[in-house]
């Protein structure tokens, strides 16, 4: 590829969104990175990575944290502070890749290579699907949806300065229920694709 993607998913819980992710990485030939980011950031900073994983994507603990000097106590911020740097190492070499949420859309906002979407979905459907994927009953479902909804929530607004999931800051904001998951990563796909073969201005329409 010759010129820079980077595809900045953010998704609900049992929306499917990890595996539009996986379909655009698989459709563009790019690396996708979620949870394996940490293997990379283990190596570079020489600590395990199953260490790493169990701060991964949580708001810092308020009550048992504190920053002294810029120097933070806290292993969830840290930890998300590492992903972040790794990103824009990532993004500043010119790579191209997927990334699933880490708050890249704002982290990478002034890449004008990188593209922000937002996957959510109807609630019924999201329970049916993590009741399948998990072999849970339909209440364990919407505690884990409730529960995994509200972390991403409080870490994303933590880091943020927007708010998590508001369509306003995503380029695209696409409900996978509608459609089903595959259709949904081919729509996005094709917004992907218009979006980079615009050039300005000669193929803006024009009123």
């Amino acid at each position: 590829m010759s010129k820079q993607l980077i595809i900045s998913l953010g998704r609900e819980f049992g929306s499917g969104g990890h595996v539009v992710a996986k379909l655009l990485a698989e459709h563009y030939q790019i690396p996708l990175y979620d949870h394996n980011l940490l293997k990379d950031i283990a190596s570079e900073h020489h600590v395990d990575a199953e260490d790493l994983k169990k701060y991964d994507e949580h708001p810092r603990n308020l009550l048992l944290s504190r920053t002294v000097n810029g120097f933070s106590n806290s292993p969830e911020e840290n930890v998300a502070h590492m992903q972040f740097d790794f990103l824009r190492k990532l993004s500043a070499k010119g790579e191209s890749f997927v990334i699933v949420g880490r708050c890249a859309e704002t982290i990478l906002k002034d890449n004008p290579n990188m593209i922000s979407i937002f996957v959510l979905g109807d609630m019924e459907q999201k329970i049916a699907r993590t009741m399948e994927c998990n072999n849970i009953s339909r209440e364990a479902a919407i505690k884990m949806i409730e529960h995994h909804n509200k972390t991403r929530k409080h870490y994303h607004n933590h880091y943020c300065e927007t708010k998590w999931g508001d369509s306003r800051n995503y380029e695209l904001s696409i409900n996978s229920s509608r459609i089903g998951i595959r259709e949904t990563a081919n729509i996005v796909a094709q917004y992907i694709d218009t979006r980079r073969n615009i050039s300005e201005p000669d193929n803006m329409l024009r009123g």
